[in-house]
């Protein structure tokens, strides 16, 4: 009768301590799922860029991290690379290039972007091709951005929207890093 009462202890003890290893693992499980969740929406943002408008800057297809961070003191500057809710649709997310700031005009001439009635334009050696057409002027309100992809001849972005102009709270994030494919890791300019 000992013996039995002493099996049934060790299997109990067996038992119990098999319970507390599982919730031990689940535990971490839920850290993680939790802490990942946590990350995702307030320190970056993961994009796959689906269309070829910011080629040769970012491929279709590749994939990349934004900084939710990247604008809590400052603002979006020129040529800053964002990930942004796109003005005619917000379900969707877009990336492109930031070319107009706020109360500038922008006017684009024979494929050439010229703000403010400048008479030099904006240095475009990041497009693949040269910029073709002639659009504008385009006054940007505050607190709002003019956005252009880098492959200008095959993006549609601000000078084809509905509503041009992509309001500061609307950027979701600085895109920071491609990840994907393996062979192009690094940060993106």
């Amino acid at each position: 009768m000992e013996n039995e009462e002493k099996n049934q202890t060790e299997q109990s003890d067996k038992s119990r301590s098999m319970w507390r290893e599982l919730w031990d693992y689940a535990k971490i499980i839920i850290a993680v799922f939790v802490i990942a969740f946590l990350l995702g929406h307030f320190v970056y943002i993961n994009a796959r860029v689906p269309s070829g408008s910011m080629e040769e800057t970012i491929m279709t297809g590749d994939r990349v991290f934004g900084n939710r961070l990247a604008y809590i003191k400052d603002d979006p500057e020129r040529f800053d690379i964002v990930i942004f809710k796109y003005p005619d649709d917000p379900s969707q997310l877009f990336v492109k290039r930031v070319i107009g700031l706020p109360g500038e005009t922008v006017n684009i001439v024979d494929g050439k972007v010229y703000i403010n009635d400048s008479e030099e334009p904006l240095d475009d050696s990041f497009c693949p091709e040269t910029p073709e057409g002639s659009f504008g002027p385009y006054t940007v309100p505050e607190g709002c951005y003019f956005m252009l992809g880098d492959n200008r001849n095959h993006s549609m972005d601000s000078r084809y929207w509905q509503n041009p102009f992509v309001e500061e709270d609307a950027i979701e994030a600085e895109v920071a890093v491609r990840y994907w494919p393996l062979n192009k890791i690094g940060t993106v300019k």
